[in-house]
């Protein structure tokens, strides 16, 4: 088993908790939902991050994995269609402080880009979660503002300023689920 699918497995193991526990979490006002603890904690936009990987690489799961992630997204979808004003502003709050932490990153990045460089294909899952932020918030019956993406494309020309394209910084086996001209982030390092 290649260490992709291993990621991919444990992608939808945390994607299933999320979702079993979406609905009480849009009921609180916390950020960061509860999970078990070997786990990471639960917002909107960890899971939308993993649901779009793992449904674009669907075909590389189990007939029973496949199963179960299409249960995790209907009680997913379920739990946010009966909370849609909750779901919304929840985005909204996560969508402000992913921001702030994408410019905090960045400005490090920018600061030592050779030093912290190891660490960017771990960082960038939180420019990945804006853009499923992104994604949720533009389909309806959701509503995005537009000076969020405005303050986002700010900080992607920071980081376009010093950016070398290069090669996909996750495993080659997710490159599918992540087209270039969509997700620029993920095709090379700053330098």
């Amino acid at each position: 088993m290649t260490d992709a699918l291993k990621k991919l497995q444990k992608d939808l193991e945390i994607a299933e908790q999320m979702a079993e526990r979406m609905a009480d979490y849009l009921r609180t006002s916390a950020l960061f939902g509860k999970m078990p603890v070997h786990l990471p904690a639960l917002t909107l936009g960890g899971y939308l991050m993993r649901q779009h990987r793992l449904l674009a690489l669907r075909e590389a799961l189990s007939p029973d994995e496949q199963e179960r992630l299409t249960r995790t997204v209907q009680l997913f979808f379920g739990s946010l269609q009966e909370r849609v004003v909750q779901s919304e502003a929840r985005a909204h709050q996560e969508f402000e402080a992913r921001l702030r932490q994408w410019k905090e990153a960045i400005r490090d990045l920018r600061r030592d880009s050779r030093g912290n460089a190891g660490y960017y294909p771990t960082t960038v899952e939180v420019r990945a979660m804006l853009t499923s932020l992104h994604e949720m918030l533009t389909t309806p019956p959701y509503r995005f503002e537009p000076t969020l993406l405005e303050r986002l494309d700010m900080l992607d020309a920071g980081l376009r300023a010093v950016w070398i394209p290069g090669p996909f910084v996750w495993p080659e086996e997710w490159q599918p689920a992540y087209p270039r001209e969509k997700y620029w982030y993920l095709y090379g390092q700053p330098g």
